[in-house]
């Protein structure tokens, strides 16, 4: 007796691990279709299918039907159990998609956008960068005629009391010729003088 009883608590162990196996994991579908009909309580043949996420205008409502309006205008009745008040995961994942598809075509139209004024501002870098240099090198020019300027004015005023020699040298010519001239004028003078105004040379 208590090894037929063993026996079959092994066999019952074998077939629970045998079907635990087997197994497998699922998902209910978030994907509905939903009959819309003539007759309040739906007992006719659904004129038209609704998808899961369909938004729809409740009008009248009872625990089993309610009554409903789509966006088209379109009447009719539907079992209120399938009726829910918060947006379901399949409308949420598309509206959010295409939120996202809107933010990545701005996000490309902005790129866009700002593609020439990216290049405007490098151009105007790459300039002030030039000017910058140009400006650096009018600097140091400045820096030396203002060295140059200052050697000058020292020699200037080294030199602020003294005659260049251009000048002695001409004063110096000058003088001598004078002087040759004022002596033959001399020296014809008192020889007319002495020869009664009759000029012998």
């Amino acid at each position: 007796m208590s090894r037929l009883f063993y026996f079959m608590v092994l066999s019952a162990c074998i077939c629970a691990g045998a079907a635990a196996a087997a197994a497998e994991t699922a998902y209910v579908t978030d994907n509905l279709r939903l009959g819309l009909h003539q007759a309040a309580d739906t007992s006719d043949r659904a004129f038209r299918s609704l998808e899961s996420g369909q938004e729809v205008e409740i009008l009248s409502r009872d625990r089993n039907y309610a009554n409903v309006r789509l966006p088209d205008g379109t009447e009719g009745f539907v079992k209120a159990t399938y009726l829910v008040f918060e947006k379901p995961a399949k409308l949420i994942v598309s509206e959010t998609q295409a939120a996202n598809e809107a933010l990545r075509k701005e996000l490309e139209e902005a790129k866009a956008a700002f593609a020439d004024p990216a290049a405007t501002i490098d151009s105007l870098q790459a300039q002030l960068a030039e000017t910058e240099a140009a400006a650096q090198q009018s600097a140091a020019q400045v820096d030396a005629l203002t060295s140059q300027v200052n050697e000058f004015r020292g020699h200037q005023e080294q030199f602020k009391y003294s005659v260049p020699l251009t000048w002695v040298g001409g004063a110096l010519f000058v003088c001598l010729l004078a002087g040759f001239l004022c002596g033959l004028w001399w020296v014809d003078f008192r020889s007319r003088r002495r020869h009664g105004g009759i000029r012998i040379y």
